[in-house]
């Protein structure tokens, strides 16, 4: 049972931190649309165009996207740089990606730079060239995000601190649980709970203490509740076997349980004539 409940915690984290690192892709990609159009929108406003589209943002896989025209257009390099670095900044984007100017007729390469997290490895080449007014896609290509990786590190570290808490907690409880078991003397004898460890009964609120002797002699009739058990038997295992004969000792210690156990209708302590003593439980 519970590592049926311990397998569906662990699932039920793994479900959670998968949803979340998802949910977190589905909000990155669609940031990521988002400044690519307003780059495209901006591209056009350049060239006087406020009436052409940009058409619908392509996701080519898990970290390119295309960004096309509905009309041809030139593309001045300076301005470019700074309209995606100013966009994707707003957008709190990764400042690490590859941006290519693909000619549509030939699939040629017109004009491309790479961005870094680090300015001296940035490569913006021929700033300067206005590329012809033709029909032109962009590709902007984002490069594997250290922070992404640290961000799956993190999720899985998460996972196995939760594993091992839930294990902790599992042996901690069972440890518990066996030390109660091997602690737990109790013994139910009529309404009185007895405790041979601790010589005590125990009934509500009442506590009765026992001497050590007294103790031994109920001890040996609660493993035999309503059995017949010779004087000969109890006089062994309390005091012959301890190397000590005491003569009318049994009769005073039987009193004495009887008193302390009288409170209770539903347990008695008889004494069978010429062979012992019985523990009667009902």
């Amino acid at each position: 049972m519970k590592k049926h409940c311990c397998f569906n915690l662990l699932l039920v984290v793994a479900i959670v931190l998968t949803s979340c690192a998802s949910k977190m892709q589905e909000t990155n990609s669609d940031a990521i649309k988002v400044a690519i159009r307003a780059v495209g929108h901006e591209l056009l406003l350049a060239q006087n165009d406020s009436t052409s589209l940009v058409l619908p943002i392509e996701k080519v896989d898990a970290r390119t996207y295309k960004l096309q025209f509905q009309k041809e257009l030139s593309i001045e390099p300076g301005f470019l740089t700074e309209t995606i670095t100013r966009n994707f900044k707003t957008a709190e984007l990764s400042s690490n990606y590859i941006i290519e100017v693909v000619q549509c007729s030939d699939d040629q390469i017109a004009y491309s730079y790479q961005m870094k997290h680090k300015k001296d490895n940035e490569i913006v080449p021929c700033g300067g060239r206005v590329l012809p007014k033709s029909c032109y896609l962009l590709l902007v290509k984002f490069q594997k995000n250290n922070k992404t990786g640290l961000s799956l590190w993190i999720s899985v570290a998460l996972l196995l601190v939760s594993i091992l808490i839930v294990l902790f907690i599992l042996k901690r409880r069972t440890v518990l649980k066996r030390k109660e078991e091997d602690n737990d003397d109790r013994i139910k004898l009529g309404g009185f709970i007895f405790y041979p460890e601790q010589h005590k009964l125990v009934k509500q609120a009442l506590e009765i203490s026992l001497s050590k002797k007294e103790c031994e002699i109920l001890e040996i009739f609660s493993e035999k509740p309503n059995e017949i058990i010779s004087r000969e038997e109890l006089t062994k295992r309390i005091w012959e076997d301890n190397g000590v004969v005491v003569g009318r000792s049994l009769d005073t210690y039987i009193s004495k349980l009887r008193k302390k156990l009288q409170d209770d209708p539903n347990i008695k302590l008889t004494n069978v004539h010429g062979i012992g003593y019985k523990l009667e439980v009902s």
